[in-house]
């Protein structure tokens, strides 16, 4: 079963969920994405994918170089890891999270979204990133955009703030604190 999000899913796992379930999902996909498209997912293109995919949030290049590199091992250079995140942009597989100048794996099967905007809530507190759309946003966004005569080619939307788990742990250290 994919743990894709749909409009009823929640964009942020549980704190101790199986992250290793998560990973594994991105992986399925992207190998299920590439061989759709003939598109090979060279051993490095997997390596780095896998790398984001570790976790819920953002990293940058050379923090993906840093989850590459293990003791002793002489480091990828950053244009192999680059180009294998370009490569993966271009197949869907990561996104650019632009504020964080980062990138993060994509959770989410856009299979005929095409134009649809990618929301990510990112929680200012523990740097995870949530990944949510519903049609009805996607339908308003559109109209926004008809109404102006422009024509959005890859919608992005970032939204900071705070995700429940960690509004939730405040709340539990801060017994007078009140929810906005």
């Amino acid at each position: 079963m994919t743990h894709a999000h749909r409009a009823e899913d929640r964009a942020f796992a549980a704190p101790g969920h199986d992250h290793r379930a998560c990973a594994r999902d991105v992986l399925d996909r992207a190998e299920r994405v590439c061989a759709e498209r003939g598109a090979r997912l060279t051993d490095i293109r997997r390596r780095v994918l896998e790398a984001l995919a570790a976790d819920h949030a953002p990293a940058g290049a050379y923090e993906v170089i840093e989850r590459l590199t293990h003791a002793g091992e002489k480091p990828p250079a950053p244009i192999t890891v680059y180009r294998a995140l370009d490569f993966l942009l271009e197949q869907g597989l990561v996104h650019r999270i632009e504020s964080r100048n980062a990138f993060v794996a994509c959770s989410s099967d856009h299979a005929g979204a095409e134009g649809a905007p990618v929301v990510f809530l990112i929680c200012e507190r523990c740097g995870a990133v949530g990944e949510a759309a519903t049609p009805a946003f996607a339908d308003a966004l559109r109209a926004l955009a008809r109404a102006s005569g422009f024509r959005p080619r890859a919608p992005v939307i970032e939204v900071s703030g705070e995700c429940a788990h960690c509004r939730t742990k405040l709340k539990l250290r801060e017994p007078d604190a009140v929810d906005a």
